[in-house]
């Protein structure tokens, strides 16, 4: 058995990009082992080779390109795990940096605190809209129809009932269903907007806590300045 037959495939990183489906993944480890492996074996060769049968030029370079490739592609993986770990130290910077911030996302459930609660919402174009809004426990607390204007706006509820009953703190989920004026749906997205209470960088991605719901960075919409 020939010392490369101790070593995995190595691959450039534009072929291993390219053909990752057909090639199997070789871990660090795995790598780090051959590598030990065959630098015994090519030192227990030299040293033992018969003067009179010196081992092929060619074959020994063959052998040495190989060594060469091995311990590239173990420096490769420590770069990219470096590159890895600083990308998650960033992230999380960048989360920690939303505690106490008043940010948009995506949602339909908003809380209701002090008699109001504020939803966002987008209309594609002008139309008829009916809002519901339910408690926690599905409970139908408000509904009403309002016509609406294109683009992005806000719907705030001062907490009251049709019937004027004033409803408890807590959190409430609003639905849309729009039509224009022939009849045909409209869509309509919502969205909430609430103060970072938390970041939980136990979790990868690290998830931001918002008025008790869990969120990842990609959900933010946009960092709403405090007292608009």
């Amino acid at each position: 058995m020939a010392i490369s037959d101790l070593l995995p495939t190595v691959n450039s990183p534009v072929a291993a990009a390219s053909s990752s489906a057909q090639t199997p993944i070789v871990n660090k480890q795995s790598l780090a082992s051959n590598f030990t492996t065959f630098l015994q074996l090519l030192t227990t060769q030299l040293k033992n080779q018969n003067p009179l049968d010196p081992l092929d030029t060619n074959q020994f370079t063959q052998q040495l390109v190989q060594f060469a490739q091995v311990e590239q592609q173990l420096k490769q993986n420590d770069q990219l795990a470096t590159l890895v770990s600083l990308e998650k130290n960033a992230q999380s910077t960048t989360a920690l940096a939303f505690v106490g911030q008043t940010v948009a996302v995506d949602g339909s459930t908003a809380r209701l605190t002090n008699g109001r609660a504020t939803w966002s919402f987008n209309a594609a174009k002008p139309a008829s809209a009916t809002f519901t809004i339910k408690s926690a426990s599905g409970e139908a607390a408000f509904t009403g129809t309002f016509t609406v204007n294109p683009g992005s706006q806000n719907f705030v509820w001062d907490g009251r009932g049709n019937d004027g009953k004033m409803w408890a703190s807590g959190d409430y989920t609003l639905t849309v269903s729009a039509k224009d004026p022939s009849g045909q749906p409209v869509a309509v997205s919502t969205e909430i907007e609430g103060v970072v209470d938390s970041v939980d960088l136990t979790q990868d991605p690290a998830v931001l806590s918002i008025a008790g719901k869990d969120y990842t960075l990609p959900k933010i919409k946009r960092i709403v300045r405090n007292g608009l």
